[in-house]
C-alpha cells in the first residue's frame, strides 16, 4: 500500500499551502471584521476580502477542486482528501475562497449528475463561476428528518408547472442574499412505494411565495461565515415543470447520491480542524506555566496530546481508505465505510477539541480562540447528513447481515 501523494496531489497541495500562508491565515480576523461592517451581515460573498481571495485562488488553479469529471478539476476523492483537510484548517474562509464550500458543492454535484442541459446552463455554470450561491432544502421542523421518506412538503403537478407547499429549516446558506437558487425536496406521490414518493425541484429565491423566515443559531453562533441556516416557508410556490430534477420519484436516490460525497468532504475538512486544534494545544502547553512547571511538563497534558495524535492518525487513515474505495468500487459499494467515517469523525474531532478547550482554560471558551466555535460546528456534524444513530443502525445491520 502506497501512502505517498501522487504528483498532481503533491503539486496542488504545495500550491494550496502557500495560498493559505499568504492569503488565508493572515486575514482570518479581517474577514470577520468585514462581515460586521456589511449592511447585510449574511452576505459573506460580498466582502472585499472574499472577492480578493476568490480571484487569487482562481488565478492559482485552486478552483472547484471538489468536483470530478468535466465540470470540475477532475480530481479523485483520494486526491482531493489532503486538499480538503488543508482548507478545513480555516473552515470559515478557505473552502469558500476555493468555491469548495457546502452546500454549493453538493448542489453543483446534483446538477452535474442529474441536471438537464438547460438547468446546467442556468444554474450550474454561474455556481461553478462563483457568481451566485445556493441552498439545499430537505430537513423539516415538523417531522423526524433522520428518515428522509418522512418529509411532508408537497410538490404537486399543476398544468405545465409544480406547486410547492411546506416548511423547511436548517437550509444552510439560504440567509445569504446571493443564494439565488434552492434545491427543494418534497413529496410528489404519497401513494408510490416508500422510496419513490419524493422528488427534487429547483426553486429560484425570488419566486413568489418563498419566505425566508429566520436564521437558526448553533449553540448561540449565527454561522454568518457560511451564509447562515434558514427556516423557509414555501407558500404555494409555482415553478415550471422543467425545474424538476431528473424525474418524479427520483428525489430519494438523488439525495443519497448527493450526501455520500458531502459526508466525506465534511470529514476531510474536520481532520484539518483537529490538526489545528492539536497545534494550539502544543502552543498553549509550552507557553503556559502552572504550579512551577509548564503545562507541557504535566503528565496528563502529555497524555492528552498523545491521545489526540493517535486518534487523529487513525481517523485520517479511515477517511483515506473510504476515499480510495469510493474511487475504485463506487459510492454505493463504499457505503459501509462512509457510514463509519460519518460516525467516527465528529466524535473524534469533538473529543480532541474538548481537550484543547480544557487545556486553554476559560480562554478556550472565549472568542479569543476559535476552539469554542469549532466545537459548535463539529457538533452539528453528528446530526447533519444523518444523525449518528441512523448511521450506526445501518452499519450494524449491514455488518450482521455480512457475517451471517
Amino acid at each position: 500500500m502506497d501512502f505517498a501523494y501522487d504528483h498532481r496531489t503533491e503539486e496542488l497541495r504545495e500550491r494550496l499551502l502557500g495560498f493559505m500562508d499568504e492569503h488565508v491565515y493572515p486575514h482570518e480576523h479581517e474577514f470577520r471584521s468585514q462581515l460586521d461592517a456589511l449592511d447585510d451581515p449574511w452576505a459573506w460573498s460580498r466582502t472585499p476580502l472574499m472577492r480578493e481571495l476568490r480571484e487569487a485562488a482562481r488565478s492559482r488553479g485552486l478552483w472547484n477542486l471538489f468536483l470530478p469529471g468535466e465540470h470540475g478539476a477532475g480530481l479523485t476523492n483520494l486526491q482531493y482528501a489532503p486538499l480538503a483537510e488543508i482548507t478545513g484548517r480555516s473552515g470559515h474562509l478557505a473552502p469558500a475562497a476555493l468555491n469548495c464550500a457546502a452546500p454549493d458543492t453538493g448542489n453543483m454535484e446534483v446538477l452535474s449528475m442529474f441536471g438537464t442541459a438547460a438547468q446546467r446552463e442556468q444554474w450550474l455554470q454561474p455556481l461553478l463561476a462563483g457568481e451566485i450561491r445556493s441552498a439545499f432544502a430537505m430537513t423539516e421542523p415538523d417531522v423526524a428528518s433522520s428518515d428522509a421518506t418522512n418529509i411532508s412538503t408537497r410538490i404537486v403537478r399543476d398544468g405545465d408547472g409544480y406547486v410547492i407547499s411546506g416548511r423547511k429549516w436548517w437550509a444552510t446558506g439560504a440567509m445569504n442574499p446571493d443564494a439565488a437558487i434552492f434545491i427543494v425536496m418534497g413529496r410528489t406521490d404519497p401513494e408510490a412505494p416508500r422510496h419513490r414518493q419524493q422528488s427534487m425541484v429547483l426553486v429560484p429565491r425570488d419566486t413568489p411565495g418563498v419566505v425566508v423566515k429566520r436564521a437558526l443559531q448553533v449553540f448561540g453562533y449565527d454561522d454568518r461565515e457560511h451564509g447562515g441556516h434558514a427556516e423557509i416557508e414555501f407558500q404555494d410556490v409555482r415553478v415550471p415543470a422543467t425545474n424538476l430534477i431528473a424525474g418524479e420519484g427520483d428525489g430519494f436516490a438523488i439525495a443519497q447520491a448527493r450526501l455520500g460525497p458531502g459526508r466525506i468532504h465534511h470529514c476531510m475538512r474536520a481532520i484539518g480542524v483537529a490538526e489545528r486544534a492539536v497545534e494550539l494545544m502544543v502552543d498553549r502547553a509550552t507557553g503556559r506555566t502552572a504550579f512551577g512547571r509548564t503545562l507541557a511538563e504535566q503528565g496528563v497534558v502529555r497524555e492528552w496530546v498523545a491521545d489526540a495524535r493517535v486518534r487523529l492518525e487513525q481517523l485520517r487513515l479511515l477517511v483515506l481508505k473510504t476515499a480510495w474505495l469510493m474511487d475504485t468500487i463506487g459510492n454505493k459499494q463504499a457505503q459501509r465505510e462512509i457510514q463509519a467515517i460519518k460516525v467516527a469523525t465528529p466524535e473524534t474531532v469533538q473529543a480532541i477539541l474538548d481537550r484543547a478547550i480544557q487545556l486553554h482554560g476559560a480562554a478556550g471558551l472565549s472568542q479569543d480562540f476559535p476552539l469554542a466555535q469549532w466545537f459548535a460546528s463539529i457538533r452539528t456534524l453528528r446530526l447533519a447528513d444523518g444523525p449518528d444513530e441512523v448511521h450506526r443502525r445501518s452499519l450494524g445491520r449491514a455488518e450482521l447481515h455480512r457475517e451471517r
